[in-house]
């Protein structure tokens, strides 16, 4: 009887067993089928997720395939402004000398018929005497006579290419020596401080002027760069504008050196002009200066995609700029700074370096260019 309960006691406790074990399956399996959807969800989201991913991937190579078409594209069109540019630049030049050898050549025509027509009137001459004088005398007579004409005709033109050539030298001569004697009498002119201050005086009043007509300019070319939407050359036109009011205020500090002594010499259109050590330094600054303030004149007009055109911008209006002292005149100044700013223009414009090139953050103009634009010398 104790071995039947403990028998039948065993079975109850296996089948509760068995029955725990069926009933964890099904909790295993009923949560197995309650996760599957979420996982499926997860994993249509990743797929979700990669396509996105894929697709955008797509989207940037074709943006960069496209800003590169673009890009090439820009290139091209600068390339084919700067080649006709360069075509037409070319085609003045050519123009301009056939209009010199057409000139030349209508000159040399001039001359040869005004040559052959007093060789006819000769001949015409020299036929009427012999008709009436038929007789080899008189024609041997006029053959001489014919010849002497010619002779006398060839030395008037000698003798009068002579003076005029010694008329030439003579005036070259005396022009040299007007300038020689003008610049000897300012070559070692020294400035006492009187002077110095009424020179001063002078040259501020003719700065301050210059400033005063340059602000209703640059007033003006504002309006019309925003009108043109020429935005490149509007910054341009802004940062120079406050580099001229720095400058102005330099120019109300500075002052003359004392006893300024004028012993360089440079020549501008076939005259000398003196001036001293610190003027030679501000015209060699103007040049440098213009070639700078050029260049990005330049470039401001290529971006805008604007005509070539450097004696249109307000740099090269002013020339001032850089102009902090009293050793040289501003007109003096401005002539050397418009020279390197022209330069500087068709540099920055065609994107190259003949004129200057570029270090240290800097564009700067060549010395042997400088060298053809201000030969300044100690005397």
């Amino acid at each position: 009887m104790i071995g039947g309960l403990v028998f039948f006691g065993a079975t109850d406790i296996a089948n509760g067993q068995r029955n725990r074990d069926r009933r964890n399956e099904q909790r295993q399996e009923q949560q197995k089928k309650e996760e599957e959807p979420q996982q499926r969800q997860v994993q249509n989201q990743q797929r979700q997720e990669q396509r996105r991913q894929q697709q955008e991937q797509r989207q940037n190579q074709q943006r960069q395939q496209q800003e590169q078409r673009q890009n090439q594209q820009r290139q091209q069109q600068q390339e084919n402004q700067r080649r006709q540019q360069d075509q037409w630049r070319q085609q003045q030049q050519q123009r301009q000398q056939n209009n010199q050898q057409q000139q030349q050549d209508a000159l040399r025509r001039k001359q040869q018929q005004e040559q052959q027509e007093r060789l006819r009137e000769q001949q015409q001459r020299q036929q009427q005497e012999q008709r009436q004088q038929p007789n080899w005398q008189n024609q041997r007579q006029n053959e001489e006579r014919r010849q002497q004409q010619q002779r006398r005709v060839q030395e008037q033109q000698r003798q009068q290419q002579q003076q005029q050539t010694q008329r030439n030298r003579q005036q070259n001569d005396g022009n040299w020596n007007r300038n020689q004697q003008r610049t000897e009498q300012r070559r070692y002119e020294q400035y006492n401080r009187q002077q110095q201050q009424e020179l001063q005086r002078q040259r501020l009043n003719a700065y301050q002027q210059q400033w005063r007509n340059q602000q209703r300019v640059e007033e003006q070319r504002r309006r019309q760069l925003q009108q043109q939407r020429r935005m490149a050359q509007y910054r341009y036109q802004q940062r120079y504008l406050e580099q001229l009011r720095r400058d102005q205020l330099r120019l109300q500090q500075a002052r003359y050196y004392d006893n300024l002594i004028n012993n360089y010499r440079y020549n501008r259109g076939g005259n000398y002009y003196y001036t001293s050590q610190y003027g030679a330094q501000m015209l060699r600054q103007a040049v440098q200066y213009g070639y700078e303030e050029g260049y990005r004149a330049g470039q401001a007009d290529r971006q805008d995609r604007w005509n070539s055109s450097y004696n249109g911008t307000f740099g090269y209006e002013d020339a001032s700029y850089g102009y902090n002292s009293y050793y040289v005149g501003l007109d003096e100044y401005r002539y050397y700074f418009r020279e390197g700013f022209r330069r500087g223009y068709e540099d920055g414009y065609y994107g190259r370096y003949e004129y200057g090139n570029y270090s240290n953050g800097r564009y700067s103009i060549l010395g042997t260019i400088l060298g053809t634009i201000l030969d300044v010398v100690l005397d």
